[in-house]
């Protein structure tokens, strides 16, 4: 009965189809490699934007694999960590290329993240039946955000220990329970072993499995509902007597060897950066991280990493104190309201359509504002305090809540077009 069930028995050779046969009898192989490909139906009209779901894959392996071989050499120790990655880098067999591989991967992630939320945001993939599909999606985004902040720590270079310092440090403000619950975050009065020991536990492994636990029910949940498409249709709408989607595509092998040659593009680009540009003029590695951590060295400028500058630049514009709570607390709030607030987006969105294909031009406006001013914000984390940087800041993260707090207007006002009833 196992052979019968298998999916292309004739294409199989004689032992290779009997070992299909008894895992069959052993486990779903069969029946899940229908359920998630050679039966998973996609639309047939995935473009451009729909390459990034499969590249973050590719790099959170790359990231796993590297991670492993990092920690073969790393030691988590206030003596030793910086003198451990520079070991790494000078001493270990390819330890430069595996640093460089982890270093750039932690970019090239976040990069591919925001451009999947990008693609997700235009083409309404938070809107039903995908809400529980997006909620997923922010937690990995949220569990993304800890383990890279994290993982910046382990280096125990100057920038990461006094950026590491500030972020921490923002517990403080908050009332009543503030300077406690920054001594437990750290696990002593400041940023020492203990803490980067507890870092280390987090980043290694604690994350790590919560992160691929999310990947899979993400993967799940997707394949339950179905892909969403550029048109913002449904394609279960019209299927033939087989019940077989009439706008769909099997998954495999249209879009294996679609995924496959864009993973093979994105990788000779990833490693273009790797040999020849892994720090990225500092965005990717900052000079002071070339320092050992050094309490009584503060650098010149303090600022996370790329990928944060943005939430960073909304801190810092929080200069006013309000209620008799400091100005600190208040951009605690703020930065922790800017990351947070994309999971409400299928609660706010009141419009007709999904595809930003068939909305107008109030919605395109502001899917626009939204993109400028979060690439301002990033641009302005990244550069040392101005009065007219904090204006700025302020005026564009202004924009970037307006965004989310308006869409119920404008979504509801936007004047649409007619969306087709099947994808064209």
């Amino acid at each position: 009965m196992a052979e019968s069930n298998a999916p292309a028995p004739g294409r199989l050779t004689g032992p290779l189809r009997r070992l299909v046969a008894w895992l069959d009898e052993r486990m779903p192989l069969t029946e899940t490699i229908e359920y998630h490909a050679t039966k998973y139906y996609a639309p047939k009209n995935f473009n451009f934007w729909y390459y990034f779901g499969v590249l973050a894959l590719v790099v959170f392996a790359i990231q796993i694999l590297s991670g492993i071989w990092l920690t073969m050499s790393y030691v988590p120790s206030g003596d030793g960590a910086f003198a451990s990655v520079e070991y790494i880098m000078r001493d270990v067999e390819y330890g430069w290329l595996i640093r460089y591989l982890h270093s750039t991967g932690a970019s090239a992630f976040f990069l591919v993240i925001y451009l999947h939320m990008f693609r997700a945001l235009a083409y309404g993939s938070y809107r039903a039946p995908r809400e529980l599909l997006w909620l997923i999606g922010m937690a990995i985004y949220l569990v993304m955000m800890a383990e890279g902040f994290f993982g910046y720590v382990l280096t125990w270079g100057n920038m990461s220990f006094w950026a590491a310092q500030v972020i921490v440090s923002l517990a403080g403000a908050i009332p009543f329970v503030g300077p406690e619950l920054m001594e437990w975050i750290r696990g002593d009065y400041g940023m020492s072993e203990i803490t980067l020991n507890r870092f280390f536990a987090l980043h290694v492994v604690a994350l790590p499995l919560a992160l691929a636990g999310l990947v899979f029910l993400h993967m799940v949940a997707l394949h339950h509902v179905g892909s969403n498409n550029p048109e913002g249709v449904d394609i279960k709408k019209h299927k033939d007597p087989q019940g077989v989607p009439l706008d769909g595509i099997p998954f495999h092998p249209y879009y294996t060897v679609h995924d496959f040659m864009a993973t093979v593009a994105f990788l000779i680009l990833f490693c273009a950066i790797v040999f020849f540009a892994p720090e990225m003029f500092g965005y990717f590695i900052e000079k002071p991280n070339f320092e050992e951590a050094d309490p009584l060295k503060t650098p010149e400028h303090i600022a996370p990493v790329w990928y944060y500058t943005p939430f960073y630049a909304m801190l810092r514009a929080t200069t006013f104190p309000l209620f008799g709570l400091s100005a600190k607390f208040w951009g605690l709030i703020v930065m922790a309201a800017a990351i947070v607030i994309p999971a409400i987006l299928p609660w706010l969105d009141r419009g007709k359509v999904k595809s930003i294909r068939y909305k107008g031009l109030l919605s395109r406006l502001m899917l626009a504002m939204l993109v400028v001013s979060f690439v301002v914000l990033g641009y302005l984390g990244t550069i040392p305090p101005s009065p007219t940087a904090t204006a700025a800041a302020q005026v564009f993260t202004v924009l970037y809540f307006a965004y989310f707090l308006l869409m119920p207007w404008y979504s509801r006002v936007d004047r649409t077009r007619p969306v087709p009833d099947r994808i064209p």
